[in-house]
C-alpha cells in the first residue's frame, strides 16, 4: 500500500509499505481521512524523524477489531492517538494526557506506529471510539483538533463576560475561539499575521474581530485588555504578545507546540501576577464529549474545511500550509484515492 512518509527536510515520499497485520489489542482500521496538523508541520520543517508516516486525526473503518468485542467490522471509528501507560498516577488519575509514554508509541508520531497518511493502519482498542451514522467521515477525522481546542478551553475557565484573545488562526486557534464563544464571552478577538486567515476567522462565526499581529499600534492599544489570552502559534512573538496583551492578574493557555526553545521575557508575567498555563492534548471524556457534541450538532466543525486532497497531493499541501500566505484551515487527506 501506499504512504507517505517524511524524507527530508521539507521533503516527503511516497513509498510501498506493507499492509498491517491483525494483532490482539490493536483495531485494524481501513482510514476514509486524514487530517493535517498544525504540529505536523514542525516535523516537515525539521525533516525529522526520517521515515516517519504522520496523521493522527482520522477517522475509519473497522477492518479487524483486535477482540474487542463492542466492535464489528464495518464500524466507524475515530481515536485517541497517544499511548498511555495506564498504571502511572496520572493514568490512575485520569490524566492520561500527563503520562510520560503518551507520545512514545503514539499513532502517527512514532516510527512505530505509522499514523494516517497511508490506507490502513492499527491502533489500541482502548483508544478507540465509535462514530454515530449521523456524523460524517470529515466530521470524524476533526475530533481529534476539536478535542485540543475543548481541553484547552476547559483550562481557562473562561467566566461569562470574558474578553478573550486568540493567537492564531489556524483550526486549534479557531476551536479555541468558537469554545470562547460557547463558554460565553462577550467578545473574541483573533490576532493574526496572515490576513486571509483572519478574515476567515470572522466569517465564520468563531471571532467578532481580527487584528494584525503585526501592526505595533494596534497591539499597543490592546496591551493589558484581555481577562484570557489562548496562544496557538508557539513561536517566541506570539508566547510575548499573549503576556503583554493580558490583563493583570489574566490567564494566558500555551496551547501552540514549539520544537525549539522559546525566548520569554518573563518581566511582563511578574508584574501583573499572569497566570500560565500549559495546554496538551485532552482527557478521555473530553475526546468522547467532543464526539457527542459534533454529532447533536452543538457545535459545526465542517465548516473549517478548506479541500481534501490524495496522497499525491500532501507535499504540496504541506508547502502550502507552511508559505504564511494560504487561506486553507484543515486539509483533509483520503489515502484511499
Amino acid at each position: 500500500m501506499k504512504s507517505v512518509a517524511i524524507k527530508g527536510v521539507r521533503k516527503f515520499e511516497i513509498k510501498d509499505n506493507l499492509e498491517p497485520e491483525k494483532e490482539e489489542g490493536k483495531v485494524l482500521i481501513k482510514v476514509h481521512k486524514t487530517g493535517i496538523c498544525g504540529s505536523d508541520l514542525h516535523y516537515f520543517e525539521l525533516g525529522q524523524p526520517v521515515g516517519l508516516v504522520m496523521g493522527h486525526e482520522y477517522c475509519g473503518e473497522v477492518l479487524d477489531n483486535g477482540g474487542r468485542d463492542d466492535l464489528n467490522v464495518g464500524d466507524r471509528v475515530t481515536a485517541l492517538p497517544i499511548s498511555p501507560c495506564g498504571h502511572c498516577e496520572a493514568c490512575l488519575s485520569g490524566n492520561i494526557h500527563y503520562c510520560s509514554e503518551t507520545w512514545t508509541h503514539a499513532s502517527g508520531l512514532s516510527l512505530d506506529n505509522p499514523g494516517g497518511l497511508e490506507p490502513m493502519l492499527k491502533v489500541r482498542s482502548d483508544m478507540v471510539f465509535k462514530i454515530p451514522d449521523n456524523m460524517s467521515d470529515e466530521e470524524g477525522a476533526l475530533v481529534e483538533p476539536t478535542a485540543v481546542g475543548y481541553h484547552a478551553i476547559n483550562l481557562a475557565n473562561i467566566d461569562v463576560g470574558d474578553e478573550v484573545l486568540v493567537i492564531g488562526a489556524g483550526i486549534i486557534g479557531l476551536m479555541c475561539a468558537m469554545f470562547a464563544k460557547k463558554s460565553g464571552a462577550s467578545n473574541v478577538i483573533i490576532s493574526e499575521t496572515n490576513e486571509a486567515r483572519g478574515e476567515a476567522a470572522v466569517k465564520l462565526g468563531v471571532a467578532d474581530k481580527w487584528i494584525n499581529a503585526k501592526d505595533e499600534q494596534i497591539m499597543k492599544e490592546y496591551a493589558s485588555h484581555f481577562d484570557k489570552v489562548m496562544e496557538c502559534c508557539g513561536n517566541s512573538p506570539a508566547v510575548n504578545s499573549s503576556v503583554s496583551l493580558v490583563k493583570a492578574g489574566g490567564k494566558v493557555i500555551l496551547v501552540g507546540v514549539s520544537m525549539l526553545p522559546i525566548n520569554f521575557n518573563s518581566i511582563d508575567a511578574v508584574m501583573k501576577e499572569v497566570t500560565l498555563i500549559g495546554a496538551i492534548a485532552y482527557k478521555k471524556e473530553e475526546f468522547a464529549k467532543c464526539i457527542s457534541m459534533i454529532a447533536n450538532k452543538e457545535i459545526e466543525v465542517l465548516k473549517f474545511v478548506s479541500k481534501t486532497v490524495t496522497l499525491e497531493d500532501v507535499e504540496d499541501c504541506y508547502e502550502e500550509l507552511t508559505s504564511g500566505k494560504s487561506n486553507s484551515i484543515k486539509i483533509l487527506v483520503d489515502p484511499n484515492k
